[in-house]
């Protein structure tokens, strides 16, 4: 397990050194933190990702409800589901 973890950053390391810019690297070090933060929550990190980019709105109003420890319960609140018919 810990070997995985290092080969992860070590990867991480050995691509960043074609980032362009300061900017560049600090977005890329974002998404590892995002993708590394949800696969240690056992969340798909791709699902976790496109969730955030369709609920941009909301995230930005409170980021605390959508880590990805607590997303989806969040996603069920915003999204009961259908109506049930009469």
């Amino acid at each position: 397990m810990t070997e995985r973890v290092l080969k992860k950053a070590i990867l991480h390391r050995k691509n960043a050194l074609f980032y362009r810019t300061l900017n560049g690297a600090y977005v890329g070090d974002t998404f590892m933190s995002l993708i590394h933060t949800a696969e240690l929550n056992h969340v798909a990190p791709f699902e976790y990702l496109v969730a955030l980019q369709r609920h941009g709105d909301a995230v930005a109003a409170n980021p605390a409800d959508w880590m990805p420890w607590n997303y989806q319960a969040t996603l069920a609140q915003q999204n009961p589901g259908p109506e049930p018919p009469d």
